[in-house]
């Protein structure tokens, strides 16, 4: 479910991994690629969302740390290892050219964001549309774009029912209402199966953008109050 609140581990049992340290795992799942996200200040990467609140620019992996004195953060990002097997850039890179090719529909991507540590928030599936090459002041990087795709999930090989996607709700407001709540549901108090909740919906005329509209609940109160208006 969309806005779902997980630890690490559940997030790792939903993708049926052991762990997920990179953050993009390309086909980590065969019918979806799989990406971690975080704009927290201290974020090793500089990903956002757009104003329509429905598009996601993702930058790109560095190399790989290693014992020499080499800052990955001063090193162009690759297409390749030096093994000449493309990396995670690379791999979405291919990607984005089957699509604009005609050769393949966009690759969905299932998105996680950190909220603070330990909880993570599932933003939602996105079709992998486009990318670019920027210069942040020491290197080259992948900013690559997603855009939402309205599924609610992918869990067979065909994907399961179109729904109105509300938007998106800002990090720094899921952080603000975590904290406000105290990680708990504001009806039960339980601390287990969260989401964020709008209390008017985006289809109603709700907003996202602030933390007046948006609330924690656990998974029963959230089903039961579905979208309506309380």
């Amino acid at each position: 479910m969309l806005d779902e609140i997980l630890s690490y581990r559940e997030m790792c049992g939903k993708e049926n991994v052991q762990t997920l340290q990179r953050g993009m795992n390309f086909r980590l799942n065969p019918n979806y690629s799989v990406i971690l996200m975080s704009q927290r200040k201290n974020a090793s990467y500089n990903n956002k969302i757009y104003e329509n609140g429905l598009t996601i620019e993702y930058e790109g992996h560095d190399i790989a740390k290693t014992s020499t004195r080499i800052d990955p953060k001063n090193i162009d990002q690759s297409l390749e290892y030096p093994s000449g097997r493309p990396t995670p850039n690379g791999l979405f890179v291919k990607s984005i050219a089957n699509y604009k090719s005609g050769k393949q529909k966009p690759e969905r991507v299932k998105v996680y964001e950190k909220v603070i540590s330990g909880v993570w928030s599932l933003k939602g599936i996105f079709d992998l549309v486009d990318y670019k090459i920027v210069e942040d002041g020491k290197r080259k990087v992948f900013r690559f774009i997603l855009t939402h795709s309205g599924l609610q999930q992918l869990e067979t090989n065909q994907a399961v029912s179109l729904v109105p996607r509300s938007r998106l709700i800002p990090s720094e407001v899921k952080k603000a209402v975590w904290k406000r709540d105290g990680g708990k549901c504001v009806i039960c108090g339980a601390d287990d199966e969260l989401h964020f909740d709008h209390d008017l919906p985006y289809s109603k005329g709700g907003t996202s953008i602030t933390t007046a509209n948006v609330k924690l609940l656990c998974a029963r109160h959230n089903l039961q109050k579905s979208d309506k208006i309380e």
